[in-house]
Order: C-alpha cells, then structure tokens, then sequence
C-alpha cells in the first residue's frame, strides 16, 4: 500500500500477489476495500494484483477541473504503462471502472489480455429507470453522509473537500457514458460483461454490448449492484476461470 505517482499525480495503490498483472478498477464514490473479497482470491489464485484508486477517489486527492471517464481513462494508461510495467495486464472494472476499462481497451489495446466489466451501461439506453443514479441526483444530505463515511476518514483532501467531489460525480453521471456500441467492434479482447440479474443496468443492455464485442460474452448472476460484495464465492470462481481462458473443463461436442 502506497503511492506513485501517475500523470503528475500522487496515487495510491495496493499490490498483492505475484504472476500475470491483473488490475481492479473500483466505482463511483469507493476505493481499493472495494475489492476486498477479490483482490485476494485472485493473487491467491496466480496473479499479481493491482488496486489503484482514481483521482479524487479514497486516498487518491483531487486535482482541478472536471472529473471525466476520459481524464480516469488517461491516469488509466498512465499506470499501465509506467507502474504495471507496459505489457498487457487484465482489467477487471466495476461500475464506473467498467467503463474506464472499456475505454482503456479501445484506446490501447496492447494493454489489454482479458476484459471483465460488471454491472455498468455505457449509454443512457441501458440505464436502469430509478437507480442509484437518479437516487444520487435526488438525495441529500443523508445520501451523501452514507457515501462520505470512508473518504472522510482517508483523503489526503480532508472531510471538507467531499461535497466538491460529490458534485464533479453527479456532474458526470448526468451526461457520461454515451458511447456508441457499434465502437466496441475494435475491442478485440475477450471480454466477460457480467452482470446482476437486478443491476444498474437492463440486461437487454448488458446483451448488446456483449453481442457488440467481437469476443464478448454476458454473465448474469442473481443480485444487486453490489454483487461481487453480495456473492463473493460464485464472483470470484467466475474470474478465475474466465482469466485463465474461460474454456469449460468437459467439452460436451469433443472435435
């Protein structure tokens, strides 16, 4: 657990693990305890795991400007590329960081083994009607008690910068993604789009964007956006398999 610095900007990461990279990618609003269930499953099962935390985001301070899918997807790249060490690592996002790590795979696909995205719509049409999203949009100041509660405690910012943080989110949220499907064809990394079957996301949605990947396939799980928390066991057996090659260990149709 420390930090190094990414695009200029001081940005703390946690590494476990030793073998192929692979890198988690947290939410809107959390950090690197996100992963808790995951990070350690995964080096337990071969890989060196790489938990960065985003611009303005847990221990990670905020910079000025906006904050954006671009400007995370960039820090993104930066990592990969000076940190992870430049080779291709596999990403695992989720939610917010699904879409970063979309956006990293169509940018640099050198960078990218395998994709997994979970629980995430990457245009306004697959949104879930009255989500968290337009929960956020609507709560106050008990919702944002409720999500401050561990940045208050680790941010380099300080308690009083939240409600800036709070803001620049809801701003992106309001607008970001719109990404055009059809954009997802120069992805050529197999990619898992996992899912809850009661997600932020309609599962009409989650089907298309794996129909619009060239080597995509959809996961739908029983649960909520919160999923890899909710059923940690069944998540995590799911990663390992598909990063080791998603191949069924029987063949039902030998050649």
């Amino acid at each position: 657990m420390t930090y190094v610095e990414v695009n200029g900007l001081p940005t703390w990461h946690e590494v476990r693990g030793a073998g192929q990279p692979v890198v988690l990618l947290h939410g809107a609003f959390a950090g690197a305890s996100s992963w808790s269930a995951q990070a350690p499953a995964l080096a337990g099962a071969g890989y060196k795991v790489h938990v960065p935390e985003r611009r303005g985001h847990a221990h990670t301070p905020d910079i000025e400007g906006p904050l954006t899918y671009d400007a995370m997807a960039d820090d993104t790249v930066a990592y990969l590329d000076g940190v992870v060490g430049g080779g291709p690592a596999h990403l695992v996002g989720w939610s917010d960081g699904a879409v970063v790590a979309l956006l990293v795979a169509q940018r640099r696909p050198d960078l990218v083994d395998r994709l997994v995205l979970i629980g995430q719509y990457y245009n306004s049409s697959g949104k879930v009607t009255g989500g968290l999203v337009d929960q956020l949009s609507a709560g106050g100041d008990q919702v944002m008690g409720f999500l401050r509660a561990e940045y208050d405690q680790v941010s380099p910012d300080g308690p009083e910068h939240f409600p800036v943080v709070y803001a620049k989110t809801l701003r992106m949220l309001a607008t970001e993604p719109e990404l055009d499907l059809r954009s997802l064809a120069v992805i050529t990394a197999p990619t898992l789009v996992l899912q809850a079957d009661r997600d932020e996301v309609t599962l009409e949605h989650g089907a298309a964007v794996a129909t619009a990947l060239p080597q995509g396939r959809l996961a739908v799980l029983p649960g909520t956006h919160f999923l890899p928390m909710e059923n940690p066991d069944v998540v995590n057996a799911l990663l390992v398999w598909f990063l080791a090659g998603g191949k069924p260990a029987v063949s039902l149709f030998p050649a």
